[in-house]
């Protein structure tokens, strides 16, 4: 009986499990041979897998892991043998006073005075023989946790990844903004040219400078701006990669519209299965449900057998050890505590139905995160279209301004509203492109992807 409880037990819990095999699918790659960040363009699967490599989050994740591996053991050790070791060495000192009181004299005393020492050594063993599973259950308990702490290792990987995507988009948001400020400034300085030449030659007032003035003066404020958003996008993406924020990163332009057709029960599947946040209180319910197990389990006895070995030496006289030997066997039993016992398995039961009630929560929130997600793609489509639409009337308004302005039949008004209406498109149409880009990789998140 003593070894179908203890025997199979370790050899079950160290084989290759899907908590294992899931741990090394997700375990940290080597940067070893990787090329430099600085002096060339980065894709958006080099910047990923850089950060996945480097971010401090997921190593402490992982040791989050270890921990709860080491908590397992701490939960299977009353299921092994227990031996210790027992050394007591005392030196006693002792006296006695006698009287006595002879005839004809008065009373006299005296004191005696003795030593004595003891020496013991024994080795102990004792062994939980039978426990009614509460071990097992506590174990079982741990392992569950442990695997927890695996799916919080792949959380952090994706919101790792989520964020990198996200700063990754944002410098090629700034970049398009700073080229579309650009062009700004450029027309904004051809009209002011061109309003100083009519003045100068009588045909055009002086307010018509004064106005062509302000629009340089305000294409050159957004386009500081822009190249300030440039610089807050880059330190985002470094601090995302785990790099020092100063390094030149260069990053692969990706902001294309590329059509997508979403298959909304699809996705609603895929994400129950891939996401770790439902994983994660599923096992929450399985360690709740042993934790349930263990408690009433604690409501009967434990049986133990103990086992001493080793001498004592009493008496310095004696110059070798007394050999003696014990065995026993045990079984405890706590009758009554109080309630202690009862209102732990009430808690154990309250917290396992609160385990089942969040599973339907978390899957209720992965299904609006993803329909949110859908939601957000659908509705940045058709933006980009919309606005490439208007980029187009935009452009042929400004032709057209432009062209009154310069024949002398159009107003400064004219031409500046035409020059800020393009501007803005042009700016519209970015943050489209940029917002498509984002809501697509927020929808890999709501899923379960990287």
């Amino acid at each position: 009986m003593l070894r179908l409880l203890i025997v199979p037990l370790p050899l079950l819990l160290f084989l290759p499990s899907t908590t294992e095999r899931a741990l090394a699918q997700i375990a940290p790659v080597p940067a070893t041979g990787r090329a430099p960040i600085a002096g060339r363009v980065l894709t958006l699967d080099e910047c990923v897998s850089v950060a996945l490599e480097a971010q401090p989050t997921i190593q402490a994740t992982l040791y989050d892991y270890a921990a709860a591996r080491y908590r397992v053991t701490q939960a299977l050790a009353p299921l092994l043998p227990q031996v210790s070791g027992l050394v007591t060495a005392t030196k006693s000192e002792s006296s006695a006073v006698s009287t006595f009181a002879p005839t004809g004299r008065l009373t006299q005393s005296q004191t005696f005075k003795g030593f004595s020492e003891t020496f013991i050594a024994q080795v102990v063993l004792s062994q939980l023989l039978f426990d009614f599973g509460k071990n097992l259950a506590a174990t079982e308990a741990a392992r569950k946790l442990a695997e927890v702490a695996v799916e919080d290792v792949e959380l952090q990987r994706q919101l790792i990844s989520l964020a990198v995507k996200e700063a990754y988009t944002n410098i090629l948001f700034a970049q398009r903004l700073i080229r579309v400020q650009q062009q700004a400034v450029q027309r904004a300085e051809l009209n002011l040219r061109s309003a100083k030449g009519f003045f100068d030659v009588g045909t055009r007032p002086k307010s018509d400078v004064a106005r062509a003035e302000v629009d340089v003066a305000n294409a050159r404020v957004d386009l500081i701006r822009a190249r300030n958003a440039l610089r807050t996008a880059r330190v985002a993406l470094n601090t995302a990669m785990a790099i020092d924020v100063d390094t030149p990163t260069a990053v692969q332009d990706n902001l294309v519209f590329e059509p997508v057709n979403l298959d909304r029960g699809r996705l609603r599947t895929e994400a129950i299965k891939q996401r770790p946040e439902y994983h994660q209180v599923k096992l929450r319910v399985s360690a709740a449900e042993a934790t349930e197990r263990q408690t009433f389990r604690n409501f009967f006895p434990d049986i133990s057998g103990t086992g001493s070995y080793g001498g004592s030496q009493l008496g310095g006289n004696q110059p070798q050890l007394n050999e003696n030997w014990t065995l026993g066997l045990t079984l405890s039993w706590s009758l009554f505590d109080g309630g202690n016992r009862l209102a732990k398995y009430q808690e154990a039961k309250a917290s396992l139905e609160a385990a089942k009630q969040r599973v339907k929560s978390t899957e209720l929130d992965i299904i609006q995160n993803v329909e949110q997600a859908e939601i957000a793609v659908e509705e940045t489509q058709e933006r980009i279209q919309a606005a490439q639409a208007l980029v187009a009337s935009a452009q042929e308004n400004f032709r057209l301004a432009q062209g009154r302005f310069d024949a002398g039949v159009g107003t400064i008004l004219e031409l500046t509203d035409a020059q800020l209406a393009l501007t803005q498109a042009q700016n519209t149409e970015t943050q489209a492109l940029a917002d498509f880009r984002i809501a697509l990789y927020r929808l890999d998140r709501a899923v379960g992807r990287r």
